[in-house]
């Protein structure tokens, strides 16, 4: 699959998160499932690091061509549930760092948790928001997020340089406020990434963070220089082992050198996976309730 640039059981949880994730530490598995058969079925090649790195097979034919009925354009219907869309608003936010657009799925203040989700290259706030390409993934985070009383949010980042990362900034201090200081997660794809290693400098930005995932990220030479390294904040790296603009062992070096001092990451390399493949595989439910379990 290629894009411009741009993982199980659970234990039941009361509908109502917000005594769960109010305190310091959540308990495990605190997102209840939502179409976990046909998400979280992934097959492990190869584990190690205590299960930090897993190496999961990949098949474009059962990946893509079985999951979609029109490939890499549409998903078919069992993947994904629309009802969402009651919950999505397109907003223009009025920010620190000044205007910004964003699509929001879920509550607009009280939320239990939050996700940021920032595109690659060529994106918008459309990106994160569509429901029926990419696998349906972008539907079941959606989903997630709205059946689990916490809020979504895809900007469209107009820049990925420091206006960006200052876009992002203020939105995650805008989440922070709104849900009373809850979990915030900030995910960032392909080139969104320069975003979310702006972000990791930023010790302001780092303290109102729960974690980060990475999804076909360009590798970070400085990360485990950086303020979020020194927090230990939690970082998910997903990854394409035959992506073509960012190598993996570039971002297996980076997650190798976090891990062997004692930093909270994961690795997760989709064998034979391509750029784009992340985007599509990534198990929204078991990265956001790594993250969230404090």
């Amino acid at each position: 699959m290629q894009m411009s640039t741009i993982y199980f059981r659970a234990a039941t949880v009361c509908c109502v998160l917000f005594p769960f994730l109010s305190g310091a530490a959540v308990g495990a598995d605190v997102l209840k499932p939502f179409k976990d058969d046909l998400f979280s079925s992934q097959r492990i090649l190869e584990t190690r690091d205590n299960g930090r790195f897993l190496r999961v097979d990949y098949d474009e034919m059962r990946d893509i061509n079985g999951r979609d009925s029109i490939p890499e354009r549409r998903v078919k219907d069992r993947y994904v549930s629309l009802k969402v869309r009651r919950q999505q608003e397109n907003q223009t936010l009025d920010l620190s760092s000044g205007p910004l657009d964003v699509a929001r799925v879920g509550r607009d203040d009280g939320q239990a948790f939050s996700v940021i989700f920032i595109h690659g290259r060529g994106g918008d706030r459309r990106l994160g928001m569509n429901d029926i390409t990419f696998g349906g993934n972008f539907n079941r985070l959606k989903n997630l997020a709205s059946e689990n009383g916490g809020t979504y949010y895809a900007p469209s980042i107009a820049t990925f340089d420091e206006n960006g990362v200052a876009a992002t900034a203020a939105l995650i201090d805008h989440a922070s406020q709104r849900s009373g200081g809850r979990p915030v997660v900030l995910a960032c794809a392909s080139m969104g990434s320069f975003i979310c290693w702006g972000i990791s400098r930023d010790a302001g930005a780092v303290s109102k963070l729960a974690g980060m995932a990475i999804l076909g990220g360009a590798p970070d030479p400085e990360l485990p220089k950086s303020a979020a390294a020194k927090a230990d904040l939690k970082i998910w790296f997903t990854h394409g082992s035959r992506d073509s603009v960012y190598n993996v062992s570039d971002v297996e070096a980076i997650y190798d050198k976090m891990q062997k001092v004692g930093r909270d990451v994961r690795l997760t390399v989709y064998e034979t996976g391509s750029h784009g493949t992340p985007v599509r595989m990534s198990d929204w439910r078991q990265v956001l309730n790594w993250i969230l379990e404090g």
